[in-house]
């Protein structure tokens, strides 16, 4: 059976078991701050699993894309150098909120592997947790499986989403690639050969761990199931590397007729081959190459595939150019990859011009001092200037010097990095303002959405960073009030300006901005005597604040346009509201052209002009 078939074999027999077929999710999480990337089928459901969001039904299928670049889950470095390493791949799933359990959760499974795809029972080895007498029974007394080809395992088969909350035991499916693969059965010391190859793990979230380590029993026990694609298509196609698979072998034939490399098994065209996926799905999904967060994980996945295909020789863009193929492979089952085909090779076309300058001057200067090592250990201050200087990234030098036999300090990279960031604090100590060096605890009753003026009495007050009991005319300071109408500098919206006005005092307001969830009044006192315990009228200069509140109105209307004209891949990556302007940022792979201009502009300005009514809700 080919990949594609699988994927649906596989959906298809859910579905007849009364699960709805649910669309992959994004690769970039929803609401969920603790992941970078999708990374598991389970991931769009964690809140139905947690009780916080209600579905229309109570068992779900899913063939979901995921990557596996950054953070916790990182393969990168290991993608074309072993068999079944990914940046990207599929997870099959099937799910029970609530509804079946253990019985019908291996049933299934067995059913699926034995029966639709035809798998041997005596090619299977099943493990459960040691302390899932259950799970145990149901395989061995209900299905029938050999005791030959069971184990009872511990940490390994048991799963949890986080130090508290759901989790439990789980049972894992492997596959027997035969005697004349070395490697032992499933928890034997060279278990983690190649011979036994996971392809399912089945996890029975049937507790609650409480703080104290306590498990508690789940009132609605569910199940969360997945298996890899790519390795099922293996163990279906009688290969034993991923990369042997169909779905591959397409990819790697077109990365070898764009690299001029007829060897198929070449470690650069599997990185290739497993990059124009992972680098293909996370643009279609909006994510752009940048030098931060997900984006830059973007742009380490590309350079390592431009890197790599300069290994071969290929100095010319190519890896643009494999999009079509993966469109051809996958397009059916993911058509927003079809959709977004041409903005993909754009973005990718753009990053290929951008880095084949840095990479041609950086590989020069690595190849020099790799030259004059003395040992087999790159220093970390050489890895630091070829990034620094260079824009060369450290885990291509680490690639670079891993194919040479030598090692890296990285280390004596972070070193350097450290160091920098403290030179770079050093020489923007200047610009920063005493209210950053306050520890302020207090917390400011903020009434600036009801009220354009209040009173309130005055909390503290400070001068070159000191606290003080009082401020006299012409002195300079800060003020800290219990309530205040003051709009405290934040989400790029410029602090609020105006005046506070008590007795014989006036003290102008010319900033307002945050230290912890105080707000702090920056200005200087013009008349009288300020002091601490004063009761004072606030008043916020209203033409201004109104000013910014346009303006403010405004990025929201330019955002809608940019994503109407651009594509729902523009993102907001920061801004700046001001009352006579404002600056949106965001991430696109190219300029504006002028009709795109006229366009966003014609679109923001008819909205304007409609003059809709703004209700505000709290």
């Amino acid at each position: 059976m080919k990949s594609a078939e699988i994927r649906q074999a596989f959906l298809d027999y859910f579905a007849r078991q009364g699960h709805a077929v649910v669309a992959s999710s994004s690769l970039v999480p929803e609401n969920d701050p603790t992941l970078l990337f999708t990374n598991a089928g389970m991931n769009q459901f964690k809140d139905v699993f947690l009780g916080r969001d209600k579905r229309d039904y109570s068992r779900a299928t899913s063939s979901q894309r995921c990557v596996r670049a950054g953070g916790k889950h990182n393969d990168l470095e290991n993608v074309g150098y072993t068999a079944r390493h990914h940046t990207f791949f599929e997870m099959l799933g099937n799910f029970s909120f609530g509804d079946y359990f253990k019985r019908d959760a291996i049933r299934f499974a067995w059913e699926f592997l034995t029966g639709e795809l035809g798998l041997p029972p005596e090619k299977l080895w099943v493990t459960v947790h040691v302390s899932d007498d259950e799970a145990a029974d149901i395989w061995l007394k209900e299905m029938g499986v050999s005791a030959e080809r069971f184990s009872r395992l511990d940490e390994d088969n048991f799963w949890q989403m986080g130090d508290t909350g759901p989790c439990g035991p789980s049972s894992e499916i492997f596959y027997d690639h035969g005697a004349d693969v070395p490697g032992g059965p499933p928890g034997s010391e060279d278990g983690d050969l190649d011979r036994y190859i996971e392809i399912w793990n089945l996890v029975f979230m049937q507790y609650d761990r409480q703080d104290d380590g306590e498990l508690k029993p789940l009132p609605k026990p569910s199940v969360d199931t997945g298996m890899g694609l790519e390795r099922i298509a293996a163990v279906q196609q009688g290969v034993h590397s991923n990369y042997e698979i169909d779905l591959f072998q397409a990819l790697l034939k077109a990365a070898a007729q764009a690299t001029g490399c007829d060897d198929l098994e070449n470690k650069s065209l599997r990185v290739i081959a497993d990059h124009i996926r992972s680098a293909s799905f996370l643009i279609t999904d909006g994510v752009v190459p940048s030098n931060e967060g997900r984006g830059y994980v973007l742009r380490r996945i590309i350079r390592r595939a431009l890197r790599h295909g300069h290994q071969l020789g290929q100095e010319k863009p190519f890896f643009h150019t494999l999009v079509a193929a993966l469109v051809e492979q996958m397009g059916d089952a993911y058509p927003e990859l079809r959709r977004e085909q041409a903005r993909v090779e754009k973005a990718l076309l753009a990053e290929e011009e951008q880095f084949g300058r840095t990479l041609a001057a950086g590989m020069k200067v690595l190849e020099g001092a790799m030259a004059e090592l003395q040992g087999d250990e790159l220093p970390g201050r050489v890895v630091f200037s070829l990034y620094d200087t260079h824009g060369f990234p450290p885990d291509l030098t680490a690639d670079v010097a891993r194919e040479r036999g030598l090692s890296v300090d990285m280390d004596g990279f972070d070193q350097e990095m450290q160091a920098q960031r403290e030179r770079a604090r050093g020489a923007g100590a200047f610009a920063n303002d005493y209210s950053d060096r306050l520890n302020i605890e207090a917390v400011t009753d903020f009434s600036g959405y009801e009220k354009h003026q209040d009173q309130a009495e005055v909390e503290g007050l400070y001068r070159d960073g000191a606290a003080v009991d009082s401020l006299e005319a012409g002195e300079t300071g800060m003020v800290l009030l219990k309530r205040t109408p003051f709009y405290a500098e934040s989400g790029g919206q410029v602090g609020d300006r105006g005046v506070l006005a008590g007795g014989d005092a006036r003290f102008n307001v010319e900033d307002t901005r945050k230290r912890g969830q105080a707000h702090i009044h920056v200005g200087t006192v013009s008349t009288g005597t300020l002091k601490v315990g004063d009761k004072v009228d606030a008043y916020v200069d209203v033409e201004r604040r109104r000013a910014i509140m346009r303006h403010h109105s405004a990025t929201h209307l330019l955002h809608a346009a940019l994503r109407r004209v651009l594509g729902d891949h523009v993102q907001q990556k920061g801004s700046l509201v001001a009352p006579d302007y404002l600056r949106f940022d965001f991430a696109h792979g190219e300029a504006l052209s002028a009709e795109q201009r006229e366009e966003i502009e014609t679109l923001v300005n008819r909205q304007i002009l409609e003059n809709a009514a703004v209700t505000t809700e709290l």
